[in-house]
């Protein structure tokens, strides 16, 4: 019978290699997957590159990923908070490559990617540094920048409930990346706060359907 639970984060992960690109979901803590994150560490995979909103805060979760040194390159959207200083001095000592990509457009690079779009254009960026080098174009009146899709070889994110087929809710703003990294990846990993037997999900709550879904894995952290 089809199952996918998988015994821990450390056995989930195991499964992560050298270079992945990974999207790692969460809107600063809100929803950030922090016990994968911890496996990834304990991972030690090298040269990842990492796509989120963020660029972790404090020493935990993904700042704490970025300071293990795996990291070679992150896209995110804010790189730079009040808490960030781990990324800070990475990134002024040239230990870690940013691309800065704006926070919707982010999310429909990820869109693009899950929906086999070959790209799209987007009014945001266009005459700033953002978008030099890249490709623009006028439609009726407004213009745009292209950028391309995000696809990732792994997604990591935090759900509420989920079953053994791994249909997936979630839990106010704790869903904020998850739905749309789970579709623009080729493996995705779930922690989730409680498994429930099948058919105890309703339907209609069901955020990201088990076909998008991997392994769920079952963690005591917060809801």
């Amino acid at each position: 019978m089809l199952n996918k639970v998988t015994d821990s984060a450390s056995v989930a992960m195991s499964q992560v290699n050298d270079g992945a690109t990974i999207l790692i979901g969460g809107f600063g803590l809100a929803g950030q997957p922090t016990e994968l994150i911890d496996a990834l560490i304990e991972r030690n995979a090298k040269d990842l590159t990492i796509v989120s909103n963020n660029a972790g805060n404090g020493e935990t979760g993904l700042a704490l990923l970025l300071k293990s040194g795996c990291v070679r390159k992150i896209i995110c959207s804010f790189p730079r908070q009040h808490d960030s200083y781990i990324f800070d001095d990475l990134y002024r000592t040239g230990k870690i490559e940013l691309e800065v990509v704006p926070q919707g457009t982010l999310a429909a690079r990820m869109q693009a990617g899950g929906s086999g779009f070959g790209a799209i254009y987007t009014p945001t960026a266009y005459g700033t540094l953002l978008a030099e080098g890249k490709e623009t174009r006028t439609i009726d009146g407004i213009n745009y920048v292209l950028e391309y899709p995000i696809k990732a070889d792994f997604a990591l994110i935090k759900a509420f409930k989920g079953d053994r087929w791994g249909n997936l809710t979630y839990r106010k703003a704790a869903r904020n990346f998850g739905p749309i990294m789970a579709a623009a990846s080729h493996h995705t990993i779930a922690q989730v706060s409680e498994v429930v037997e099948l058919g105890d999900l309703d339907p209609e709550h069901i955020i990201t359907p088990g076909i998008f879904v991997h392994d769920v894995v079952l963690t005591e952290g917060e809801r």
